[in-house]
């Protein structure tokens, strides 16, 4: 077993050798300052986050452009006079027909008990939601039953189009429409550009020309 003073001796060496090493890796550190004025960065660590240098960027003065996502909103469309009528439809709904301004669009003013008005219901059943977002068509009833409309709006399909309750005639007066059926057909622009009868093959013409136009 050692003695106590032999292991003394051995401590004290090792101390000894732990300061010079800690004086010689002071020196060299002082030395890397004096050469640069700052001390050389450590050597990145893989998985490490790099040393930040202290200090942010130099502003330009100016905020980067931002990349437009899309173009900016249309102005909307000043509502022609044609187009200043409200109502409500069978279903209840309040109907302004201001909406539409900017779009061409085809009143169509029918009787629930005509038979010619039944005959183009089904054009008009088809037609009416392939052009709904750029033609749209709206239905003027008149001239009978609250009752007997929505049986024919039900009977030949019509609800998926906005369907005017015009028993008083307020509408059909605006536009001196006096028989049924009739088509108003009214352009982008506020212009009624045909006014009267239209079979099933004329209708889907006109419609068609006027989503292209």
């Amino acid at each position: 077993m050692r003695s106590w003073h032999a292991r003394g001796r051995q401590s004290r060496v090792g101390v000894a050798r732990r300061v010079g090493t800690a004086a010689a890796l002071t020196a060299a550190l002082l030395g890397a300052v004096s050469c640069t004025g700052t001390a050389n960065p450590a050597p990145a660590v893989a998985g490490t986050a790099p040393a930040t240098t202290g200090t942010a960027p130099a502003s330009t003065g100016t905020a980067p452009a931002a990349t437009p996502t899309g173009s900016p909103s249309a102005a909307p469309a000043p509502v022609p006079d044609i187009l200043r009528f409200t109502g409500t439809t069978l279903t209840g709904a309040a109907f302004d027909a201001a909406q539409f301004a900017g779009r061409p669009v085809v009143l169509w003013f029918w009787a629930p008990w005509c038979a010619t008005c039944a005959s183009q219901a089904w054009t008009v059943a088809e037609v009416a939601p392939r052009y709904r977002d750029t033609v749209p068509i709206v239905g003027v009833a008149g001239l009978g039953e609250q009752r007997a409309m929505k049986e024919f709006v039900t009977e030949f399909d019509l609800a998926g189009m906005p369907q005017i309750d015009d028993r008083a005639g307020a509408i059909w007066r605006r536009f001196k429409v006096t028989e049924q059926s009739i088509f108003v057909v009214i352009d982008r622009d506020g212009k009624v550009v045909h006014q009267g009868f239209l079979d099933g093959e004329a209708l889907t013409a006109r419609v068609a020309a006027l989503a292209g136009a």
